[in-house]
């Protein structure tokens, strides 16, 4: 069977769904492997290192995919009205596998049924010991969270650490990450490890316990309502509006203190929570930096704008689109992992072929169209069939 890697063709998107270290892999699987021409450049993996990993390399998107079983992707393909329609290269039969968004593009997932195309979403990973190694959410928010501590350093006009000097003392910068997920935790790594003072914030009173290990101080409003405040996959639920007035009562006493602030609280299919109003802003330093890492969705920050950094009442919001892929060398090399251990699960043991065990949990909770229909039963009600 035949693996495509396809070139990225999104905005703002530098990663590659393979790297060569994957390829040698797949091929030992005993598949083979296309890749584009150029799929790797910009995460700084040119086409020789994929023909020395055994990949061959095809001139163009339609070369690479049309006659692919398997097709591996970081975004989902364009459809007709984005551009290149992307969808009419995948052959009946196919299988793709990537973050195809979902919840934002469901009309595509009549077209995967359509074309009879089974199509597997990784973000849909299940939160399970066993989907650890596959989960492309916790692999890519993790360097997210990383890179916005260096954007926000970038943004800062001062230091962050304590510096104690001959003309006299800089005072540390106080840095405060909202949401303690993979990525507001990896933040606070990050900026503990730059020297500044750390508080975090979450609706979960599980991560109380991993903020504090991590050397900051956890700010939270602690109510009967959060011991309740995690879905069964390890998400931040959606609050009530008296907890959010409550919540956002003691983040405005406390954003009056930080320089710096990582916004990262993300709900999975919904907008993203405002967390920053625009009067908090208004009482924050001139000077501070407030990174929203959910501006894609809607932002946590009042007045962040996708791919944009912009000014309010003196404080800088940065709103990069795609923080991952700014980092794309190592984004790409972490997220081939997980399709790699993917792979391997839907994988026989040799012969480069599917052995996919349809009672799998994993298998259920990420496949979107199967047999030309919707299967999945979040997505199921948007198919016709």
């Amino acid at each position: 069977m035949k693996i495509a890697i396809p070139k990225e063709r999104r905005a703002f998107e530098k990663r590659v769904a393979a790297v060569p270290e994957t390829v040698k892999k797949y091929r030992a699987l005993g598949y083979d492997v296309a890749v584009e021409a150029g799929a790797g450049a910009e995460a700084a993996y040119p086409d020789d290192m994929y023909i020395a990993a055994g990949a061959t390399i095809a001139a163009d998107a339609g070369l690479a995919q049309r006659d692919a079983d398997i097709i591996l992707r970081v975004q989902r393909p364009m459809n007709a009205g984005e551009g290149l329609n992307e969808i009419n290269f995948l052959k009946p039969g196919a299988v793709l596998i990537g973050m195809l968004n979902p919840y934002a593009a469901k009309a595509d997932l009549e077209l995967y049924a359509r074309n009879q195309v089974m199509s597997m979403a990784m973000e849909l990973m299940p939160r399970i010991t066993r989907a650890q190694s596959m989960d492309v959410l916790s692999s890519q928010s993790n360097l997210a969270g990383y890179k916005a501590v260096l954007d926000a350093a970038e943004q800062f006009g001062r230091a962050f650490p304590m510096m104690m000097t001959a003309a006299g003392t800089v005072p540390p910068a106080r840095v405060l990450v909202m949401g303690a997920g993979v990525a507001g935790l990896q933040a606070i790594a990050t900026a503990r490890r730059l020297g500044a003072v750390v508080s975090a914030t979450d609706v979960r009173p599980i991560a109380k316990e991993q903020v504090q290990s991590l050397g900051a101080t956890f700010v939270m409003v602690e109510s009967d309502e959060t011991k309740q405040a995690e879905t069964s996959g390890g998400y931040a639920k959606e609050m009530s509006e008296d907890y959010k007035r409550r919540q956002a009562a003691l983040i405005a006493e406390t954003l009056k203190k930080q320089d710096v602030v990582i916004c990262t609280a993300l709900i999975p299919g919904r907008a993203a929570p405002r967390l920053i109003t625009e009067e908090m802003l208004r009482s924050m330093r001139p000077g501070s930096v407030v990174v929203d890492l959910a501006v894609e969705q809607g932002g946590n920050c009042a007045g962040s704008e996708a791919g944009k950094v912009v000014e309010a009442f003196g404080v800088k919001i940065v709103g990069h689109r795609n923080v991952p892929s700014r980092i794309a060398v190592d984004a790409s090399a972490l997220y081939a992992r997980n399709l790699l251990n993917f792979m391997t699960l839907i994988s026989a043991k040799e012969g480069g072929k599917l052995a996919i065990k349809w009672d799998d949990e994993i298998l259920q909770a990420v496949t979107l169209t199967r047999d030309g229909s919707v299967v999945h039963p979040q997505f199921r009600s948007s198919s016709a069939a």
